[in-house]
């Protein structure tokens, strides 16, 4: 019987279920949109049960996959996700609210009207921006529609989904940093965000857990019998569970994933002080805790893909033979390209944007020529964030590049001008791979996390 480990991750875009024998190899995955309902204003949300719906139906779509090569099991299964997006549960375990995403403007007045003094010291306390995407605004704002958090319980989407296979609710570290419930200095839960909420207690928040760490098994009756009695763990917050599985677990390294969205990582084995928190925060770049243990993560993160992607689609690339002709193209020209400077001018890609501006003051434009300055604005925005990241932590000496966008010879050659030795990483479905890689953690109780993993991480097929 062949042993598997699964990974689970509840992306923005999609949910994947992915599968892979206890080297690495043998990875079978099944995908589905994530199944957001869309509203006027930005606003997105999905029923906490439509997930486990969609999450049960992909484990049975992944069993037919593993079942037509032999008798299987799954001895661990790990998930992943966003983070900022939850479900409220009441001591019963229903849904108390749809979930809504984290992006969901939804929030940003409640926050608003909270006391100066508390919005003061937020950033610096909990290492996120004021603003609707902490999941303590959702909650304030669920507290102001009516919804009674006395009794709730709030837990992040892959805990959530971990308590429904079978876990007792759980708050894993690198996402319950993201909430705004907790004080980065003591890594206890912020009595001052409690209140606002009108706690008096943690009881919000599950019991403190590790990533990686076992919680429980499969016990859920509606998954296919192999994956029933697979240990159970938390991998994660996405961003950094793909970061760990590309091999970005070092101080010294910058882990780039460009997808949709660019998110830039970079560790740091020492705390950081409150006014550092406070001044990346400012910058829109977020602190927290990486799910390996002593490690703390400076995120970033721009929409240079969503510009890439929009541009693609204004010169008519539409499939994957446009975007190879559109590399070659670029890639014929000099980094800069042959246009006179300030010819051609991309903006839009900071995170609290998205929409693509251009300003075209030259003729002999092209396709490569546009795409370059996309390019370029991407560089800008890096350069700025890293330049913030680095007042407070040194600089990296090397990179993990990866995501869709790596894909592109022409866009690892634009970041090449601006990030130190960079090392492609190829491994698909990388957070889903990485959720599985923390499950053979968890299955392998007792070793590191490098050693428990190694040959895992170095096979992908």
């Amino acid at each position: 019987m062949t042993e598997y480990v699964a990974g689970i991750d509840v992306g923005s875009t999609s949910v994947k279920v992915l599968a892979a024998r206890l080297d690495g190899t043998g990875v079978a995955v099944a995908s589905r949109r994530t199944p957001w309902t869309d509203l006027d204003g930005g606003r997105a949300e999905f029923a906490a049960e439509t997930l486990i719906d969609l999450v049960i139906a992909l484990t049975h779509e992944l069993d037919a996959t593993l079942a037509a090569r032999g008798p299987y099991r799954i001895v661990a299964a790990g998930t992943s996700g966003m983070a900022e997006a939850g479900v409220v549960l009441d001591p019963a375990g229903a849904a108390k609210a749809p979930v809504m995403a984290w992006f969901d403007p939804r929030g940003a007045d409640e926050m608003a009207a909270t006391g100066e003094e508390f919005r003061a010291a937020f950033p610096g306390t909990t290492g996120l921006p004021v603003g609707p995407m902490a999941s303590f605004s959702k909650l304030r704002h669920l507290q102001a529609r009516g919804i009674d958090l006395t009794d709730a319980t709030f837990l992040n989407l892959p805990e959530f989904i971990a308590h429904r296979l079978g876990a007792p609710r759980v708050a894993e570290s690198s996402l319950v940093s993201r909430t705004g419930l907790i004080d980065q200095d003591t890594g206890e839960p912020w009595a001052a965000a409690l209140q606002q909420l009108g706690r008096e207690d943690a009881g919000i928040l599950g019991a403190r857990v590790d990533a990686g760490r076992p919680i429980g098994t499969i016990t859920a009756d509606r998954v296919p019998a192999p994956f029933r009695g697979a240990v159970l763990t938390i991998a994660g917050h996405d961003h950094l569970v793909s970061a760990a599985a590309a091999g970005a677990t070092r101080g010294h390294q910058l882990y780039d994933s460009i997808g949709t969205a660019e998110a830039l990582v970079q560790l740091s084995a020492e705390p950081l002080t409150f006014a550092a928190r406070e001044r990346l925060a400012a910058a829109g770049i977020t602190t927290g805790r990486y799910p390996l243990p002593g490690l703390h993560a400076l995120l970033a993160g721009t929409k240079a893909g969503l510009l890439m992607r929009r541009m693609l689609q204004l010169v008519g690339v539409t499939d994957a033979a446009g975007r190879e002709r559109l590399d070659a193209a670029v890639m014929a020209l000099s980094t800069g390209g042959n246009l006179v400077d300030d010819a051609l001018e991309v903006r839009g890609g900071e995170n609290r944007d998205g929409v693509l501006r251009i300003t075209a003051r030259s003729d002999n434009l092209s396709p490569a020529e546009l795409f370059i300055a996309a390019l370029q604005h991407g560089n800008d925005l890096c350069e700025e964030l890293l330049a913030v990241m680095h007042r407070e932590v040194p600089a990296p000496t090397s990179t993990v590049l990866t995501g869709g966008w790596a894909s592109m010879r022409s866009v690892v050659r634009a970041r090449a001008e601006i990030l130190p030795d960079i090392r492609l990483d190829t491994v698909e479905e990388g957070t889903a791979f990485g959720a599985a890689a923390f499950a053979l953690w968890a299955h392998r109780e007792g070793a590191s996390f490098d050693d428990a993993t190694a040959e895992f991480l170095s096979h992908t097929d």
